[in-house]
């Protein structure tokens, strides 16, 4: 489900000052506050451990950040501080560290006064405690810039977002509808594999195990459901049809709740029956779960369906899609599926629409219909790969404005342009082993997802 990430900050001094010159350290507390303000203003719930200077403050800070499960520990040297004092209670911890690299003056030339030294000198202790972090194969992440005239606060909140997409997607519970469709394998993980390596845990039921959920929806819920519907969507479905695609997807909608599943993948031919409670797909409850920060995909494929929960959850719109068709000719690659897109990355105002359903026996459902809204986007793939372990594939897009087509009226549709030509970028994707089931993630967020990337130790790609 979304939530701000939650960050533990950590201002470092040095005892000595205080020894010296005890009340220089209050001169420091409102570049601390407003740093603290700056973060906070980009949805970052903040856990603020107060000054530290030796070891055992430092490990108090640790442990406060551990109990209040903070995403991401973001340091901030208010002056130079021995990286020794830090260094263990921050690599005995396995929260993530992004270094604040900035000081409280802007400029620092050839005419100012000596005095301000005291005041800005912190970015030689970034450099002290960087090096035995890494020296003791800790990961971290560093950002410098100006606090206030720089993105450093916002790419600070980017890789926050990034750390909470790790915790999210570790951990991760999944409710499979139906088996993987067949012989699809690229996306296919043993279920195993998924448990050690990710620490994921999949539950698979067949499409009758909805019956019982299904059964308990009202007629007052799904009434109450349509007319919501009616607010969001522009609905251009028959009203029964549009309530058995309801019944269903809140059925499904229980389940998960009940289950507290983070992601849910269904097989479209595990929906074989025309009558009884689930009589269709729940393609309408996959759009609106992906809006809620619940993962989805299609077929099965449970691996890309916890990706983009943690990723919806974490950094807001991300939906499901999947490259169909190249436009070689405009530089771009339609995307699409069968009715399953997150309503909160579209452009306009969505249409629900019946959609005719030839596959299995199961009456047609109601599917949320239209196009991305047009502007940066990253498409991320989730591969796995060689010896269990999974790559991360980064490709920042722009998403093409939609230019009318009524034969496509009734279809999720859109166009994204790689930074690279399409031959390249498709020669590359494969090369790197990219599956056809992917997410997308709207808005400036490429340095969020490699701090999501490292912090989950996967491969990582950027095309």
């Amino acid at each position: 489900m979304k939530r701000n990430p939650k960050i533990g900050l950590l201002p470092l001094y040095l005892k000595l000052y205080d020894d010296i010159t005890p009340d220089r350290r209050a001169e420091f507390m409102p570049f601390l506050d407003e740093v603290a303000s700056r973060l906070a203003g980009e949805k970052l719930d903040i856990v603020r451990a107060d000054v530290c200077r030796v070891a055992a403050e430092f490990e108090q800070a640790v442990a406060r950040f551990q109990a209040e499960k903070v995403d991401l520990i973001v340091t901030l040297h208010l002056a130079y501080s021995p990286s020794l004092e830090a260094a263990y209670p921050l690599c005995s911890t396995e929260i993530p560290i992004l270094m604040l690299d900035t000081t409280m003056d802007e400029s620092f030339g050839p005419t100012t006064d000596a005095s301000r030294i005291m005041y800005n000198h912190g970015i030689h202790g970034v450099q002290d405690l960087a090096n035995m972090l890494r020296r003791r194969g800790q990961p971290y992440r560093v950002v410098a810039g100006h606090y206030q005239n720089s993105r450093v606060i916002a790419r600070a909140a980017q890789i926050a977002r990034g750390a909470l997409a790790a915790r999210a997607l570790t951990g991760s519970r999944a409710l499979r509808i139906g088996p993987s469709f067949p012989g699809m394998g690229d996306f296919r993980v043993e279920v195993g594999v998924l448990r050690e390596h990710l620490d994921i845990s999949v539950k698979e039921i067949p499409a009758s195990g909805l019956t019982a959920a299904v059964e308990a929806v009202t007629d007052e819920d799904v009434q109450a459901e349509m007319a919501q519907d009616r607010e969001q969507f522009v609905v251009k479905a028959p009203e029964d049809v549009h309530a058995r695609s309801v019944r269903v997807g809140l059925g499904v909608r229980r389940l998960l709740t009940e289950g507290g599943f983070d992601a849910f993948s269904a097989n479209f031919l595990a929906f074989d029956k025309a009558d009884g409670p689930v009589s269709t797909v729940p393609f309408l409850e996959a759009s609106k779960a992906m809006a809620r920060g619940i993962g989805y995909a299609g077929e099965g494929d449970v691996l890309t369906a916890c990706l983009i929960g943690a990723l919806a959850s974490s950094f807001g719109r991300a939906t499901f899609t999947e490259m169909f068709c190249p436009d070689w000719k405009g530089a771009s690659i339609f995307l699409s599926h069968m009715g399953e897109i997150n309503p909160e990355v579209m452009a306009g105002k969505p249409v629900l629409r019946e959609k005719p359903f030839p596959f299995t026996p199961a009456q047609n459902p109601v599917v949320v219909t239209g196009s991305p809204a047009p502007g940066q986007a990253v498409f991320v793939n989730l591969a796995p790969g060689p010896a269990d372990r999974f790559g991360l594939i980064l490709a920042p897009v722009e998403i093409l404005p939609e230019q009318p087509n009524p034969s496509m009226a009734e279809s999720v549709r859109g166009w994204m342009r790689p930074r690279r030509a399409i031959p390249e970028f498709l020669e590359e994707y494969s090369r790197h082993g990219g599956t056809h089931h992917s997410a997308l993630v709207f808005g400036d967020c490429l340095e969020g997802l490699l701090a999501f990337a490292e912090f989950v130790d996967f491969d990582c790609a950027v095309i």
